[in-house]
């Protein structure tokens, strides 16, 4: 097993949702490394590298929301799937989103997984912590 910890990029502009996700990852059974931007600008900016980011490191994955300034989720997918350095990163798209045009654009710019938030504070820390058993205990993980 890897020494190396599992590298998430959150890309999420609420502050509420971004503790959720810290509380129910800190229990986490594996090592974490979580990074956290605010909007899509930012998490492209992340994932190539650029500014402020040069020394970023390689994410394993990425839990983008959908709803966020400057370039949404779905815009923020279709770049990092048509990057060919990008592409191989699992994006799980979360959102509160009911519309199923989200849904299924989500799916055909090749997202790994949708997944609508919870507006209950506990049941979406419950979903946190199933994606964090899902994507860090079953399946295998790309590394850089």
């Amino acid at each position: 097993m890897s020494t190396q910890p599992i590298v998430v990029l959150v890309a999420e502009d609420n502050p509420t949702d971004v503790m959720i996700m810290r509380e129910a990852l800190a229990s986490a059974k594996v090592r974490l490394e979580m990074h956290v931007v605010t909007d899509g600008v930012y998490a492209l900016e992340f994932l190539r590298r650029m500014g402020a980011h040069a020394q970023a490191p390689r994410p394993n994955l990425i839990l983008l929301d959908l709803n966020m300034p400057r370039k949404n989720g779905h815009e923020v997918l279709a770049e990092i799937k048509a990057d060919e350095s990008l592409r191989r990163i699992p994006v799980v798209m979360l959102t509160t989103s009911q519309a199923e045009e989200d849904l299924a654009r989500a799916y055909a710019n090749h997202v790994n997984c949708y997944i609508r938030k919870p507006v209950d504070f506990e049941r979406f820390a419950e979903v946190v912590r199933s994606i964090e058993d899902f994507w860090f205990a079953v399946v295998t993980l790309p590394q850089e």
